[in-house]
């Protein structure tokens, strides 16, 4: 943070708008915040710029807007910069949080978590890879993840007439669709965040931790039973068993007017439609179904989390920045703009409206994140488990290539062990 005699706001990066004096020409603290391109829309970075400042008003707010591309090592070079010289909130990946915390140089966020930000509601697919044993570094801020977009006028033909609540329903009417040329279901071979859902539906995990050592466990009965679950399902619809949901991009797959239903966050459906308006209308979402219909099924959620650098020179200010963009009034107002899922269960109704937003927001209440280690940034490097999925999907015995996946997972989690 930097101490400056002028009031001035000025947002930067690649939110740039006119800098000029604010009422009052007393000192103010000012806090630098990095975000995320795309996280939060021009708009709203104003709008609440202006509302914390009035209300803050020894605060002045600097946001510089960072690129994805590059990001790592620039946060962790800011991390080690001297006190005062680099940002003091920077908005990260969720399972970033453990790369940064390790080596203790971020801010304990515990008390403030307990105390003021009602912690005890976050979603958990945001709030545990923020954590470091008892301690909660990373915020949760927003997050988003994979629902079930489907084509409301092919499941009409089907005979389809409500989205299905349960796995075997899923099975069921998807075999329905998978009908002359159309797919049921377009899904790739390599979609390996879909495969953990399924996975951890089962009660199974792809590595867990035992006496302070991390082993992969694609070879347990529960992960080979979401394997088996996704194997049945992408046998539904013409998806390539050797390339992921990029490649190529299922979007276009989708818009191309011969497939039913694809896996994909919400906001994939406006691509679909921009490459097909005449899908304009006739798309639906729904949860992934669960095992029962008591719940709909588990799912990786993505979004951001919020943390702040031991290094600043201001905690208390750096802490009201995080608190007020995490609370309440600015969180739902975020997911309204852009379509997240609010950081709490208990705000899921504001986005409840939105057909997309409440099947993800349902989704969420259950979301879980990829291993909490630092080193699961090794394992997705050279995936193994992509390669797992190819080769169980060619008809190779999965027994055995779920062990050789969880040792090369071991190996890449703890060298010493696998």
């Amino acid at each position: 943070m930097r101490r400056r005699l002028l009031a001035l706001l000025c947002v930067t990066g690649s939110l740039v708008s006119g800098c000029g004096m604010l009422p009052g020409d007393h000192e103010r603290t000012t806090v630098t915040v990095w975000l995320m391109k795309d996280s939060a829309s021009r708009e709203f970075l104003q709008r609440f710029t202006e509302d914390f400042e009035r209300t803050h008003e020894d605060l002045r707010l600097d946001i510089r807007v960072q690129e994805w591309t590059g990001i790592v090592e620039k946060v962790r070079t800011a991390l080690k910069a001297d006190s005062g010289d680099g940002p003091d909130v920077i908005e990260v990946g969720n399972t970033q949080v453990p790369l940064y915390a390790d080596g203790g140089r971020l801010a304990d966020l515990t008390l403030e978590s307990m105390r003021d930000w009602g912690k005890e509601k976050w979603l958990p697919g945001l709030a545990q890879p923020g954590k470091d044993g008892n301690k909660q570094y990373g915020i949760p801020w927003y997050a988003a993840n994979r629902v079930v977009i489907y084509r409301k006028d092919l499941f009409d033909r089907a005979g389809v007439t409500r989205p299905p609540k349960t796995r075997e329903e899923w099975l069921a009417a998807t075999e329905k669709l998978d009908s002359g040329d159309t797919q049921g279901i377009y899904l790739a071979g390599q979609d390996w965040y879909t495969l953990s859902g399924f996975i951890w539906d089962e009660g199974g995990d792809l590595a867990r931790e035992q006496d302070h050592t991390w082993r992969g466990t694609l070879d347990t009965p529960a992960a080979l039973r979401g394997m088996d679950f996704y194997r049945r399902l992408q046998a539904l619809g013409k998806g390539p068993v050797d390339a992921d949901e990029e490649h190529p991009p299922q979007a276009g797959v989708f818009a191309g007017g011969k497939v039913a239903q694809i896996i994909a966050v919400p906001g994939l459906a406006q691509a679909v439609v921009r490459q097909n308006p005449d899908l304009k209308g006739k798309l639906g979402f729904f949860p992934v179904p669960g095992r029962t219909a008591a719940r709909p099924g588990t799912v990786f959620t993505g979004g951001s989390d919020l943390v702040v650098p031991r290094n600043t020179d201001d905690q208390f200010a750096a802490t009201a920045v995080v608190g007020a963009l995490t609370g309440a009034k600015w969180d739902t107002e975020l997911a309204r703009t852009m379509n997240y899922v609010p950081n709490k269960t208990t705000l899921a109704g504001a986005v409840a409206g939105e057909e997309g937003v409440a099947a993800m927001a349902a989704g969420a209440a259950h979301g879980r994140a990829t291993p909490h280690t630092p080193q699961w940034a090794d394992v997705e490097a050279d995936n193994p488990i992509k390669e797992y999925m190819t080769r169980v999907l060619n008809g190779a015995d999965p027994a055995t290539e779920a062990r050789s996946a969880a040792r090369e997972i071991t190996e890449a989690l703890a060298p010493d062990v696998g």
